[in-house]
């Protein structure tokens, strides 16, 4: 992101000299075309295009006169990016759950039936046009791996950032603690375990040979973030 698409463009030029392997840009203040410019440059590239969804607040929850996300994530998916920051439902990114999931799907699935429970209105054909994987992040730790791995699943990007470094023994041993978390978590779910049900329960028993883990958890135990979500039908 850059105040005109001239530098836009040279920033990811040098990133790409650098040899970045991923750049960020704000969608929604750069713009759709600045965005499928840059989103070009990156696929003829080899570089990662992550999107963030700076603005996006004042755009979707105004109820008589916004636009809904779901609406700006189907419009990014045809500008072009790789993963976009998607809510989380249990961070501080709120979002119900079921209407978080329906643009999350048609966000990464090729094909998405009517759902109006979830908001899609009518079934969305992508034929061959690329998915983007969704991003949660904001205000999540290790205790919501279990709720993040239901929900989100195995096509998706989990992004810890105070949940990974405010670590007490320092950055490396949470990403470990974070590493640790979610392959329990995966592992009790291919193991047919409820996540929902016995998602803490998952994670203590992990924590009993992961040293990190177990700092983590003492960590974040009582963070909550508890507001109801404005992202709704």
């Amino acid at each position: 992101t850059a105040g005109t698409c001239e530098e836009m463009m040279k920033r990811a030029v040098f990133a790409r000299e650098l040899g970045v392997p991923i750049i960020m840009h704000d969608y929604l203040t750069g713009g759709f075309t600045a965005n499928t410019s840059l989103a070009e440059y990156c696929r003829d590239n080899g570089l990662l295009l992550h999107i963030h969804r700076a603005m996006h607040a004042v755009i979707d929850r105004q109820k008589n006169h916004g636009i809904h996300f779901r609406v700006l994530a189907k419009a990014l998916r045809m500008s072009g990016g790789d993963h976009i920051h998607a809510g989380t439902v249990v961070g501080k990114l709120e979002g119900e759950r079921e209407i978080t999931l329906g643009f999350v799907d048609l966000l990464r699935l090729d094909y998405i039936e009517k759902d109006r429970n979830r908001g899609i209105y009518f079934s969305q054909d992508w034929v061959s046009l690329p998915g983007v994987l969704p991003v949660a992040s904001g205000g999540i730790h290790v205790w919501h791996m279990p709720a993040l791995t239901e929900i989100f699943g195995d096509d998706s990007v989990l992004q810890f950032g105070g949940g990974t470094l405010g670590h007490p023994w320092g950055n490396a041993p949470g990403a470990v603690a974070n590493r640790v978390a979610l392959e329990a978590c995966v592992q009790a779910r291919n193991e047919g375990r409820d996540l929902a049900r016995e998602g803490n329960e998952i994670i203590r028993e992990a924590c009993q040979w992961s040293n990190e883990l177990s700092a983590a958890c003492a960590v974040w135990k009582e963070i909550k973030f508890e507001f109801p979500a404005m992202d709704t039908l």
